[in-house]
């Protein structure tokens, strides 16, 4: 079995930053996240699927890559993979954690890490070019098969913001898929644990965000952030993918960070949306 630690959505700022408008300090919640996973055992790779940073910064990342690096270090991990999210900037990203774009081998398992991020919006698209590159990546099959990371989910949206902001063309990712050794998409952005069976019966697993959770039972149309964090545990073997959803505890769980009502959302859309969104 090779079993992963998927992390996602950390928006990480420079020292003194806020998160939540200006209320959630995304340092301290990681170091309690992973504080709070201490016990999970003996790792194989840790994966975070995106938004690693909030602000860009080159002192984020570094941030991550020490904080996400020591634990994984510590628990026998060889690989920690990082993936481009929407809040993600290429230059502070590259220069810490390495190419948007990566292959990784974890004793056999494949991981192929794509970048969905599309530079000032917030909207993901995986484009003709990227997906030739994974069809080659593809081409000869890996000895435990593939896990691809993305940080847009192919999976509906739950919120009519996250709507806006999702994947374009899914069904052309999910075609350039078929037929290989993937085995497990993993995924962010939704701020909210997802799992699916794609066609083809490959997993799609969204984790749940470090940062905060999505309120998905929000009013139609507007959008609501709650303290909250967790994480999600994916077990690979012959017999299938297993992903366990994991709830961190802490002090203020539920408490409401923001909301935005309808007419923020429609702004939100208008500047960062996908086209006709």
């Amino acid at each position: 079995m090779t079993r992963l630690l998927h992390l996602s959505d950390t928006h990480l700022l420079a020292p003194g930053g806020l998160h939540g408008g200006g209320r959630v300090d995304t340092t301290a919640v990681l170091r309690h996240v992973l504080g709070s996973l201490a016990g999970v055992g003996p790792l194989d790779a840790v994966v975070v699927s995106g938004d690693v940073s909030d602000d860009g910064s080159a002192a984020s990342y570094e941030t991550a890559r020490e904080l996400v690096g020591a634990f994984a270090r510590e628990r026998g991990a060889g690989v920690v993979a990082y993936a481009m999210g929407n809040h993600d900037v290429a230059e502070g990203f590259t220069r810490v954690l390495g190419p948007a774009r990566s292959v990784h081998d974890v004793g056999g398992l494949r991981l192929v890490v794509l970048d969905s991020s599309v530079p000032r919006f917030g909207y993901g698209v995986v484009g003709e070019q990227q997906r030739e590159w994974l069809r080659s990546v593809l081409a000869e099959p890996a000895p435990l098969g593939t896990v691809v990371v993305v940080h847009h989910p192919p999976l509906p949206a739950p919120t009519v913001l996250h709507e806006g902001l999702k994947l374009q063309e899914p069904g052309a990712l999910l075609a350039a898929l078929a037929g290989t050794d993937v085995r497990a998409v993993l995924s962010g952005h939704y701020h909210h644990p997802y799992v699916a069976t794609l066609p083809g019966g490959t997993t799609a697993v969204v984790a749940p965000g470090v940062a905060n959770r999505t309120d998905v039972l929000v009013e139609h149309g507007s959008e609501r952030a709650l303290r909250g964090s967790g994480a999600c545990l994916v077990d690979v073997d012959a017999a299938g993918v297993r992903a366990t959803v994991l709830s961190v505890a802490a002090p203020g769980d539920g408490e409401e960070l923001f909301v935005l009502g309808p007419d923020v959302v429609r702004r939100i859309l208008d500047a960062e949306g996908a086209p006709g969104a």
